[in-house]
């Protein structure tokens, strides 16, 4: 019950945050877009230099 309370709080906030600051919204997801990006070119490169 906690555990769904919870998950509904943070999908509340995120939809507040999203309304108030659409700017800082769009950057955290290109930001995290943009690590996301890095992560999966690090690890095609580790998996590269093994063969």
């Amino acid at each position: 019950m906690l555990k769904k309370a919870l998950t509904w709080l943070a999908v509340a906030f995120v939809v507040f945050y999203v309304i108030q600051r659409p700017e800082d919204a769009a950057g955290i997801v290109r930001s995290a877009g943009a690590a996301l990006s890095d992560a999966a070119a690090s690890l095609s490169a580790f998996m590269g230099s093994l063969v």
